[in-house]
């Protein structure tokens, strides 16, 4: 029974020759002529989506794109050590990394729609659950590309991994000038493109794929380390930015969880809540009677028993906020009344201008006299 449980799990019944997976590969990693104009196609829909923010164009954008071939390719090439592999499908990802590059930029430069919505600002923090991603995508990829029974699998992956939206996203941030986004939506792109290429290297070897050039043992313990310093490299900010996101999100269940259950005052109605994670401060904004003095300072001491430093815990009257605003308001109507009758004094005085010229004039005419009248 264990044997036949153990046998779900081969793959080498299903396992596609080497021939067939290295020349499928072959035409993959190559960008031009049909592949090409795809690639182009599919930059200016993924861009289109990002756009105007819409999820199902950025799918299709992510169906069409022609990317994950170049990377399937290296880690192939890098798997079994056919360098001329390895290096035609580098040479192609980086031409086809510039053309979406260009194109991408080419867009946002030239649309009306500057704005960075919801699906441009999820490029542009990745953190380790991308790269974990990126690993098992590109293994069910390789997986699916070695197999007899291929299925869907790679369109799936193409969804998973997200290729192309990264990629355009950097072209925003090129075109508007806005180095944050660009390199972060980079890095999420290097994250897929290395543990993409991973990943196929890895499942290539599990599946014990002939070496096209045999190497000597040191060559590979150096190879095997590279690839494995990489790695590291790759991961690193995006475990400190995981970490980051967590403690962020830490700090507003704290928050959250403090404020509903102690921002309760008699008389008082929560107005406005504010929670900044990133810079652990919180603002509310109190509706009603005033608040006492030391009803605020007993309430940010309770702050601190939830993990709310309370010198980052501003509480305002919103009375006096109120007030504050319409006096602004009273300001406002006063200046415009001023206006109004600075306008009205300029005409009163063209209007005596005008009588007073007029009276002028008939005082210059002299009538002639009686003996000339007729």
């Amino acid at each position: 029974m264990f044997q036949s449980l153990l046998d779900n799990f081969r793959l080498g019944t299903e396992k596609e020759s080497f021939e067939v997976v290295e020349e499928s590969l072959f035409k993959a990693v190559v960008f031009k002529g049909t592949n090409l104009w795809i690639l182009i196609f599919a930059t200016f829909i993924a861009s289109f989506g990002l756009n105007v923010n819409s999820t199902a164009v950025i799918i299709g954008a992510m169906l069409i794109s022609p990317l994950m071939g170049p990377i399937m390719g290296m880690g192939f090439g890098l798997a079994v050590y056919d360098i001329s592999l390895a290096r035609l499908a580098a040479r192609n990802f980086l031409f086809a990394t510039a053309a979406s590059l260009v194109t991408s930029t080419l867009y946002f430069t030239i649309t009306p729609i500057s704005d960075a919505h919801s699906e441009i600002l999820a490029r542009t923090a990745p953190n380790v659950y991308d790269v974990l991603i990126a690993f098992f995508g590109g293994m069910a990829g390789m997986l699916a590309t070695c197999s007899k029974a291929k299925g869907n699998v790679i369109t799936g992956v193409a969804i998973a991994t997200a290729l192309m939206p990264p990629l355009c996203t950097a072209g925003y941030g090129i075109a508007t000038l806005q180095l944050k986004y660009m390199l972060g939506s980079l890095y999420l792109f290097v994250i897929n493109t290395v543990f993409i290429a991973l990943a196929s290297l890895l499942v290539v070897r599990l599946l014990r794929y002939p070496l096209a050039h045999p190497l000597n043992k040191g060559k590979i313990i150096t190879r095997s380390a590279f690839m494995t310093l990489l790695a590291i490299v790759t991961t690193v900010p995006s475990v400190w930015f995981a970490y980051e996101q967590l403690r962020d999100q830490g700090f507003a269940k704290k928050a959250n969880r403090f404020i509903d259950a102690e921002a309760h005052f008699t008389d008082e109605v929560l107005l406005v809540k504010k929670i900044d994670a990133a810079a652990n401060r919180v603002e509310l904004v109190f509706g009603g009677r005033s608040l006492q003095p030391a009803e605020i300072a007993a309430f940010k001491a309770k702050a601190l028993t939830y993990g709310i430093d309370s010198s980052r815990l501003q509480v305002k009257q919103g009375f006096a906020y109120l007030a504050e605003a319409a006096r602004n308001d009273e300001v406002m109507a006063m200046r415009t009344t001023v206006q109004a009758l600075s306008s009205e004094l300029a005409s009163l005085r063209r209007l005596i201008d005008s009588l007073r010229q007029a009276r002028l004039d008939s005082t210059a005419f002299v009538a002639p006299p009686p003996s000339e009248r007729p």
